[in-house]
């Protein structure tokens, strides 16, 4: 089982006993707001979505989102990692965290530990993708080294920014 380590932060990788972890994430009014609404209601569906997900994710292609947790806690705090998109041209790094955690630079740190483990992955190029009016969202992403490429069609009718960086 894969284990990123920073100053602060453990990345691992999730089991269906982060159920109700991510349960309350994909639920938190941010990720509804900026990522979107997975529809994960009950615990089951949560589990669900970890095993169709970042499961799958392992042992199709050797990475997925990572659990972050703090690390004098091993309280659950957000995910990060890589993500195939079938709407996108490469691999994705996404990221997400409680709404109590943000703020507090854990998710450049932990997105810096998930861009060091792509590259020894030999990614050559990595791709995220952001809401134009997520401005948090997007100053991190050029904190990391990504550079816009401009907008790009998404879902119905809507588009996101499409941000990349040579790893």
């Amino acid at each position: 089982m894969l284990t990123l380590e920073t100053e602060r932060l453990v990345l691992r990788e999730m089991t269906v006993k982060d159920a109700p972890f991510m349960l309350t994430l994909l639920n938190s009014q941010g990720f509804l707001d900026n990522i979107g609404d997975r529809g994960v209601r009950t615990l089951a569906q949560a589990e669900n979505h970890l095993i169709e997900g970042p499961l799958n994710s392992y042992q199709e292609h050797g990475y997925g989102m990572y659990c972050i947790e703090l690390r004098q806690s091993g309280e659950p705090v957000g995910v990060a990692g890589l993500v195939n998109r079938e709407q996108l041209p490469g691999i994705d790094l996404g990221y997400a965290l409680l709404p109590d955690y943000l703020g507090k630079g854990y998710a450049v740190e932990a997105c810096h530990a998930v861009l060091a483990h792509a590259k020894t992955l030999a990614i050559g190029e990595l791709l995220a993708i952001v809401n134009e009016g997520n401005g948090p969202s997007r100053a991190l992403l050029e904190k990391l080294g990504f550079v816009c490429d401009g907008p790009i069609p998404w879902g119905e009718g809507g588009e996101v920014l499409l941000y990349k960086i040579r790893l």
